[in-house]
């Protein structure tokens, strides 16, 4: 597998959170008050965030699965600047019905008008029984769908894409936090502190 190329533009408010989190680490803060004109904590910082990429690199593999997840369960862009695109395979479900509904109930109308007005009783009759047809359609294509929702949500049940997600998330974030920026941070205070 691949490494990532970085992290990816709407992971970076993650990173930043956790460099804060890292500065803000008590042993951390009782160093960097050693200069109270707060530049070493902003060299630190600066030199971190410039670092960004290189430290992410010691939690790649739990960033390329949090990816894979996010890509899976479409809860974020997969690719940075394009849209994840709707569900089309809903429009039919939702459309066939109703479009059958409507067209069954308005031949219903004109076929039994025809036959109330006495006029072409043969066209009425075949005009009604289309409208029957077709509400038949209408209401065996909403049973259906319904039939198909029900199977749906308990199929999903199980599992969530959100959590499945969120999930991988916090495994990245504590593995990014654990190896990555709280050791880099460490290792960078005694020349953030350096005059």
């Amino acid at each position: 597998m691949n490494t990532t190329s970085g992290i990816w533009p709407q992971d970076r408010a993650d990173f930043d959170e956790l460099l804060q989190r890292a500065l803000d680490e008590r042993r951390v803060r009782e160093a960097l008050r050693a200069d109270p004109s707060g530049a070493a904590a902003r060299r630190l910082r600066a030199r971190a965030l410039e670092a960004a990429d290189e430290i992410a690199a010691a939690a790649d593999e739990e960033y390329r699965v949090y990816l894979a997840v996010r890509v899976t369960a479409g809860t974020r862009t997969p690719v940075p600047g394009s849209p994840v695109a709707p569900s089309d395979r809903a429009l039919p479900a939702v459309l066939l019905p109703l479009l059958a509904a409507v067209s069954g109930v308005a031949l219903l109308l004109v076929g039994y008008g025809l036959r109330r007005a006495d006029l072409a009783p043969e066209f009425a009759a075949s005009v009604r029984t289309a409208g029957l047809l077709l509400t038949g359609i209408a209401a065996g294509a909403g049973a259906v769908g319904l039939l198909a929702l029900l199977v749906r949500a308990a199929l999903r049940r199980g599992s969530h894409p959100g959590a499945d997600t969120e999930r991988a998330r916090r495994r990245w974030r504590r593995a990014l936090l654990e190896r990555g920026v709280e050791p880099y941070v460490r290792r960078h205070l005694p020349d953030a502190l350096a005059p």
